[in-house]
């Protein structure tokens, strides 16, 4: 946070203009006490970046069935929120892309699937971190002082 201070100021405006927002469920999982949830807790970070949307209960149970339609409650705490993030991404699919840091890997099963392949299995775009600041051209100013 300390390195690239002005792309914590440049998330929260991408926020207010509605072109990124986390689900709360992706929120709750922030680890309490972390810099990160530190951080949301100032100001109006927290509310600017938060998708304020009911998700559908049967668009989360759809994308639970692309990792496996029998999972136990074990695969089910370790696949975590990734399926209510997919959800809320499926529920506007023309509109959203599903940000994430995991790569594909489509040998994988169950609970173990990675959020692209199973985005993929459900016709959701995705895209990694770098690729939405490209998209969003994030930029910082230290061209300015060279």
């Amino acid at each position: 946070m300390q390195r690239v201070p002005e792309f914590w100021g440049w998330l929260v405006h991408m926020g207010e203009t509605g072109a990124l927002k986390i689900p709360l469920e992706i929120l709750e999982e922030i680890t309490e006490g972390s810099e990160l949830a530190q951080w949301l807790k100032e100001g109006d970070n927290c509310d600017a970046l938060k998708l304020d949307e009911d998700v559908d209960p049967t668009l989360v149970q759809a994308v639970i069935e692309k990792y496996a339609p029998d999972l136990n409650d074990a695969e089910i705490i370790e696949v975590g929120r990734d399926p209510f993030l997919i959800a809320h991404a499926l529920a506007h699919r023309g509109d959203r892309i599903v940000v994430t840091v995991e790569a594909s890997k489509p040998s994988t099963k169950r609970a173990n699937r990675r959020i692209p392949d199973v985005c993929r299995d459900l016709d959701v775009r995705w895209c990694n971190s770098f690729q939405m600041l490209t998209e969003l051209n994030f930029r910082t100013g230290w061209r300015a002082q060279l």
